[in-house]
C-alpha cells in the first residue's frame, strides 16, 4: 500500500476520558481544548468520549466547532430492564456520532466476550452510530507469539456477525493491552506490522477503513507512529486528559494527513 492510498484516509484522533474528573475539571478541559482547536491545521477528525453523565455538557461545549462526541460503551439491547446500561438511542440523543466497542478494559474487567462485542457492534451500526472496534493482545499472548491469532479471532467474531461490508462504516483500533496506560508503547514497526495484518484481512475494503493505534500515545511519539502507512490516528487515554497534550497530538495528526 503506497502513501497515496494512505493519504486518502482522513486522520482520526479519539480521546477516551474513561472514568476521570468531575463536572468542573471536564468543563475546564474541554474549554481549554476548544480554545486551541482553531490552531490545529490539516485534515484531522477529533472525537471526545467523556463519561456518560457529562455527555450533555461536552456535546453543548463542542457544538458547531467540528469536534465530535462519542460514547465509551453501549448496551447490545435497544431498551428494557438493564440497570446501569446505556442504549444507542440514548447516545444519539446527545449527538454522539461514534461509540467505542470492545475496549480492552471492558473485555478484561467486565468479561465482555468476543460474541458480546459483536452484538454491541451490531447494535451500534443498527442505530446509525459508527463503532470504534478495539482489538489487542495481552503481554502473555504477545510473548507466546499469539498476537495475530488473538486479533484475528476478535475480528472474526464481528465479521461473522455483520459481514465484511459492514466494516466500511466502522473504525478499527489496535490497542495492545500491555501498552495501555503502562507507559510502554509498541514500536512504530510493531504497530505497523499489526495494522498491516488487520488491513490485509479486510481485503479490498482495507484501503478505506481507518485503523487507529492506542497504547500510551504521546506527543513525543505520535509523529513516528502516524508516519507509518497503515496507522491512521490514535485512540488516546491519559494523553487526552491534558488539553495541551491532546492538542499537540491533534496537530501532529493533521500534519500527517
Amino acid at each position: 500500500m503506497d502513501k497515496a492510498v494512505h493519504a486518502k484516509r482522513r486522520q482520526l484522533v479519539v480521546g477516551n476520558w474513561k472514568m476521570n474528573g468531575n463536572r468542573q475539571t471536564q468543563a475546564e478541559l474541554i474549554q481549554k481544548f476548544i480554545a486551541g482547536w482553531p490552531q490545529v491545521a490539516g485534515d484531522v477528525e477529533v472525537v471526545v468520549c467523556p463519561a456518560f453523565p457529562y455527555l450533555p455538557m461536552i456535546a453543548e461545549a463542542v457544538a458547531d466547532t467540528g469536534v465530535l462526541v462519542g460514547g465509551q460503551n453501549l448496551s447490545e439491547y435497544t431498551q428494557g430492564a438493564y440497570t446501569g446500561e446505556v442504549s444507542a438511542a440514548m447516545l444519539l440523543d446527545w449527538q454522539c456520532r461514534y461509540v467505542i466497542i470492545g475496549h480492552n478494559e471492558r473485555r478484561r474487567l467486565q468479561q465482555e466476550s468476543d460474541a458480546r462485542v459483536a452484538q454491541k457492534f451490531v447494535a451500534a451500526q443498527g442505530a446509525g452510530l459508527i463503532p470504534i472496534l478495539c482489538v489487542g493482545e495481552s503481554s502473555a499472548q504477545r510473548e507466546a507469539g499469539e498476537t495475530i491469532a488473538v486479533i484475528g479471532r476478535q475480528l472474526d467474531a464481528v465479521l461473522s456477525a455483520v459481514g465484511l461490508d459492514a466494516l466500511a462504516n466502522a473504525v478499527l483500533a489496535y490497542e495492545p493491552i500491555w501498552a495501555v496506560g503502562t507507559g510502554q508503547t509498541a514500536t512504530p514497526e510493531q504497530a505497523q506490522s499489526v495494522h498491516q495484518y488487520m488491513r490485509g484481512k479486510l481485503g479490498e475494503l482495507g484501503s478505506q477503513v481507518r485503523i487507529l493505534y492506542g497504547g500510551s500515545v504521546k506527543a513525543s511519539n505520535a509523529a513516528e507512529l502516524f508516519a507509518k502507512e497503515d496507522i491512521d490516528g490514535a485512540l488516546l487515554g491519559g494523553a487526552s486528559l491534558d488539553a495541551d497534550e491532546f492538542l499537540s497530538i491533534c496537530r501532529i495528526a493533521g500534519a500527517a494527513g
